[in-house]
């Protein structure tokens, strides 16, 4: 006899309530890897802020290394005359100073055979102390966190557009987290407990680093947004930029000529940086290229009052005249916001304080991020186990009835037919 089962509404309203309950946690279960990702990105943006700061660590031919306490760093034009009586066959071009005089100059060297590098030189010997590898820590952690290590092909990696794409739920979990935090201000100083588990534990660590990196959440939202609307402009060939791009050049008519068809004597590269700051009031000169040929300019460039923004100078390396310029008056309003957006971003515009404000900041994000990734896990872990007990509680149960018996014969005339 085949068994029965005894079903009711109830359980068949159950069963439909857990099977949207198993798709809600299919769901949860598949968004954890896009927790991890998040994650991965704070974590790198971190490193990246003061990657270089941990190259300088670990790699003595980064640093200043001054040699006495009285040593005086040289100045352009004499770090140019001491590498080439030291290596006569090398062209000098570009001079940097990093952002932090700890660091060493960074001076673009072109060898015979071709080759351009970049060379670290002592400021206050003009000794090139090393070259600086293609491709080093403080580039892998910059590529891995902006656009994870995908190659630029044709136009933006799609590597940076995944990663720029979460400037938006960043800010719309800013938005909604003070939507749902009502009178946040209270949780500046709220203790967190650590002896209640740790799921308060946790949630007391998400909600504190939530709370003081607001700013920070706004600033790096934002910024990341900008980044996914750039990739987007350039890949369409739309630019927002009033600067030209094109180069300017000394015309032939103007190159002055010698008698021995020598190359005509130009002005030191001190001279180019005390012209630029006649033209740029407060300008700190942290580069200046030479001319590579008889018929380009100097340019001297660095940051004045406005630390975000860097303001150029092009200078005639003959005359002394500036031939052009890109000042912070130059630029419309657009600019002045857009051109802001990438040092807002990566915290390199004041110097190691304002690099380890973000990179404190940057692992506070971190916290956060990782404290609702265990939150999550833990909730959907716990949802989906207390949902596989619910399922076995509510199967129909098979009923199987006693088998109907014959009453005993009696010995009747009815019975013996």
């Amino acid at each position: 006899m085949r068994p029965l089962y005894i079903v009711n509404r109830d359980c068949l309203s159950m069963s439909k309530k857990s099977r949207s309950k198993i798709w809600f946690l299919v769901h949860s279960w598949l968004a954890l890897p896009i927790w991890f990702f998040v994650l991965i990105v704070c974590v790198t943006g971190t490193l990246a802020v003061i990657s270089k700061e941990i190259m300088w660590l670990a790699n003595s031919e980064m640093r200043d290394n001054r040699p006495s306490d009285d040593a005086q760093r040289m100045s352009f034009e004499q770090i140019r005359a001491t590498i080439e009586r030291n290596e006569p066959d090398l062209i000098v071009g570009t001079i940097m100073q990093p952002d932090g005089d700890y660091f060493a100059l960074s001076v673009f060297v072109t060898y015979p055979d071709g080759r351009s590098v970049p060379a670290y030189v002592n400021p206050y010997t003009g000794v090139i102390q090393g070259l600086t590898p293609s491709f080093d820590f403080r580039r892998f952690t910059r590529a891995l966190h902006g656009w994870w290590l995908v190659p630029f092909t044709n136009g933006y990696s799609w590597g940076w557009y995944l990663v720029s794409i979460l400037g938006l739920p960043l800010l719309a979990s800013l938005v909604t987290g003070l939507v749902v935090y009502k009178k946040f201000w209270r949780g500046f100083f709220k203790p967190v407990r650590f002896s209640q588990g740790p799921r308060i534990f946790w949630g007391d660590i998400h909600r504190l680093s939530g709370v003081w990196s607001i700013w920070f959440i706004a600033v790096i939202s934002i910024t990341g947004t900008w980044f996914l609307i750039q990739a987007i402009l350039g890949d369409n060939q739309i630019s927002i930029s009033s600067k030209s791009q094109v180069a300017s050049i000394i015309p032939h008519s103007a190159v002055p000529l010698t008698a021995d068809g020598s190359p005509a004597p130009t002005i030191s590269l001190e001279k180019a940086v005390a012209i630029a700051k006649e033209r740029i009031p407060g300008l700190e000169a942290s580069f200046i290229t030479p001319p590579f040929n008889a018929y380009s300019n100097m340019q001297v460039g660095g940051r004045s009052w406005y630390p975000l923004m860097f303001q150029t100078a092009e200078i005639n390396p003959y005359s002394g005249e500036i031939a052009a310029s890109h000042l912070l008056s130059d630029r419309n309003k657009l600019e002045f916001v857009t051109e802001s957006m990438r040092p807002l971003h990566t915290g390199d515009f004041g110097g190691i304080w304002i690099k380890l404000i973000w990179a404190f900041f940057g692992l506070v994000l971190s916290m956060m991020v990782l404290s609702g990734l265990l939150i999550w896990s833990k909730r959907t872990a716990l949802a989906t186990l207390n949902a596989l007990k619910r399922e076995g509680k509510t199967r129909p149960v098979a009923y199987t009835p006693e088998p109907h018996t014959s009453p005993v014969a009696t010995r009747t005339p009815e019975n013996s037919l």
